[in-house]
């Protein structure tokens, strides 16, 4: 009945890398037209793609890796 967060996601990069460069874009922008507003909102853009990106890729795994090279300190 209710949806998991991780299938609203989206399964591939180029939504998460088209916020990231919007940002990108909306924060120049202020920083040349002097709007706290709109830099405040380009950092926010980059900020989330940044998050979800790896929230999406660790939420959709089927199952994490059987063999995780784990050392402990100072034993590579």
């Amino acid at each position: 009945m209710f949806l998991p967060i991780a299938d609203l996601l989206p399964h591939s990069i180029g939504p998460y890398l088209a916020m990231m460069i919007l940002g990108f874009v909306l924060g120049t922008g202020g920083h040349l037209y002097k709007s706290k507003t709109v830099v405040a909102i380009g950092i926010g853009l980059i900020f989330l793609a940044t998050l979800l990106l790896p929230l999406a890729v660790i939420a959709t795994e089927d199952e994490p890796p059987s063999n995780p090279s784990i050392y402990a300190p100072g034993t590579r």
